[in-house]
């Protein structure tokens, strides 16, 4: 199995609200670099990250490009993020079902055909001033 197909199952497992089968695609140790937080470490804190998410937001990628370095322990993708806002999530705008579309992306280490790493960038000026609109 290629990076590109790993990183592939991952998204398409995203797009499907499908938690079980991201967490296929991760190491036991993955460290997950989110956009504005702190490094998460290890698939159960990964979880939780999920639960959250879910409960605040529904996301669908679109528009997906993803690469893959040479040797097959580097990728990366690009998209755009069509979202809805929909539980107040701390420290940002009140959630009242608000729509974004949103580029962001995604760069990934691989071992084993397993994802050891996951950091994931967008604009929050940019989120903040669609579901501020």
């Amino acid at each position: 199995m290629t990076a590109k197909n790993v990183i592939s199952a991952y998204f398409e497992a995203f797009n499907n609200g499908d938690v079980d089968a991201m967490l296929d695609c991760l190491s036991e140790d993955v460290a997950h670099h989110v956009n504005e937080g702190q490094v998460r470490r290890g698939k159960d804190a990964f979880a939780e990250f999920c639960a959250h998410m879910s409960r605040c937001y529904s996301e669908h990628l679109d528009n997906m490009v993803i690469f893959e370095a040479e040797a097959g322990t580097r990728g990366a993708a690009e998209y755009v993020v069509n979202g809805t806002y929909l539980e107040t999530d701390a420290g940002l705008p009140e959630a009242k079902g608000q729509t974004y579309k949103l580029p962001a992306g995604s760069f990934f280490s691989l071992e084993n055909n397993k994802i050891t790493r996951v950091v994931t960038y967008y604009n929050l000026a940019d989120w903040i001033k669609q579901v501020n609109a």
